[in-house]
């Protein structure tokens, strides 16, 4: 297990059916019996925790996070709350270790005995939480406290503290670490060294307290240096995007298509990361709209086997996501407009009549027949030029009762209409 406090890599795997060790049966207790969860949903959320619902489970300290399959498509987030020891708690529970020595040599080997507990119970705490000490949050619509997707979550990290047993310590609020430090220091007779608060440096307690380092004071650090050296000049950025590092685990086999979903995403990431650093585009799509970003993944997906993929996913059919892929292509954020939307240039904006009226003209000749105006559209056929609110004239060609974009915008229609 890794992370900022203890990871499950890829998706937690449901309950074995082996017997727990000392300290998920312990867990599993007090989840059942002191906890004072609702009964009612307990049951469920240990089918759902079977069944495998349950993505990465994260420990870190005083919380479980992980995310729930449900009947939605997305995953709900479920992030399970648990009350952190306070510093004089923690002082009461190491002063209690460290008086039974072979307990506290135990956890310095790296084993921490179902003992421990008792010895922490001597001292008034409780490293199993109790009535009002889990908080169990989802993001779905169920009331109930907890749901059963946050139940599912809460059976699971049973399986945490059979693979690792110091998780128990990390929900109390100090890593495996930290504990250890403390337990050496008492060995040794004296405090682990605390950071310097601001407190400390307005009072003057850490300059003058035992064993604490007071620190360095950083004009006199830096004015040490004979002569700094020249800030580096940043390297320039590569020449084309990177492409995406292999996937550290595979992901869970109940999630088709998972896999290629995250390489894609990372490859979409690496692009406008590029785009950022090389200038390209000042905002690399990241202020888009939901609608707008599809339009945008869509345009570079057109033509390869990932387009479908995405249609399916999103629930917009092929045909009307190939247009707004065209559209984004051709013309970005205003192209993706003028799809769907009309605007009345006459009204809006001076000299449109002539605009109009040199519009028509030339769809009229390459079309061989006469043209209409409506709008902002100006339509022969089956061809049609937009006008845009940027003055450009966006091509449209007329494909099974639908109008497609036809290519790239230009100002003068002259032109555009002789790509028709």
């Amino acid at each position: 297990m890794t992370s900022e406090g203890n990871s499950m890599g890829g998706a937690a795997s449901p309950p074995s059916v082996k017997e727990h060790t000392w300290w998920g049966r312990a867990w599993v207790d007090t989840l059942e019996q002191r906890a004072r969860l609702d009964p009612n949903r307990l049951p469920r959320g240990k089918e759902y925790a079977r069944e495998g619902a349950v993505g990465e489970l994260v420990l870190a300290p005083g919380e479980v996070r992980a995310q729930v399959r449900g009947r939605q498509i997305r995953p709900y987030d479920v992030r399970i709350r648990v009350r952190r020891f306070t510093d004089d708690e923690w002082d009461q529970v190491l002063d209690t270790i460290s008086a039974q020595l072979g307990h506290a040599a135990a956890m310095l080997d790296g084993d921490l005995p179902p003992e421990v507990a008792g010895d922490v119970a001597a001292a008034g705490l409780d490293l199993l939480p109790g009535t009002g000490e889990v908080g169990p949050r989802c993001t779905c619509d169920d009331d109930a406290d907890p749901c059963k997707h946050s139940a599912a979550v809460c059976y699971l990290v049973a399986d945490a503290l059979d693979a690792d047993p110091f998780a128990v310590l990390l929900l109390r609020g100090r890593s495996r670490g930290e504990v250890l430090a403390g337990l050496r220091a008492r060995r040794r007779g004296a405090e682990p060294r605390r950071a310097v608060t601001p407190d400390d440096a307005t009072t003057g307690s850490a300059a003058g307290g035992a064993g604490q380092d007071a620190g360095v004071d950083a004009r006199t650090a830096l004015g040490a240096v004979p002569s700094p050296r020249p800030i580096p000049v940043p390297p320039l950025p590569p020449g084309r995007p990177g492409h995406p590092a292999a996937l550290p685990v595979e992901p869970p086999a109940w999630r088709a298509g998972l896999r290629d979903d995250l390489l894609a995403l990372a490859a979409d990431a690496a692009r406008r990361a590029w785009e950022l650093a090389v200038g390209l585009d000042p905002d690399a799509g990241l202020s888009l709209g939901a609608d707008a970003d599809l339009a945008r993944r869509a345009s570079q997906a057109l033509g390869t086997p990932a387009f479908a993929t995405l249609a399916g996913r999103c629930g917009v059919s092929e045909r009307e996501l190939a247009r707004r892929g065209l559209a984004w292509r051709y013309g970005g954020a205003r192209g993706l407009e003028l799809l769907h939307s009309q605007w009345d240039p006459a009204a809006e904006a001076a000299g449109a009549a002539e605009r109009l009226k040199a519009a028509r003209a030339a769809l009229s000749d390459v079309a061989g027949t006469p043209a209409r105006v409506a709008r902002n559209r100006v339509t022969a056929g089956r061809v049609q030029l937009r006008l845009g609110r940027d003055f450009l004239w966006y091509p449209y060609a007329l494909s099974a009762d639908e109008w497609e974009p036809a290519g790239q915008p230009q100002p003068d229609p002259a032109r555009v209409a002789e790509t028709l």
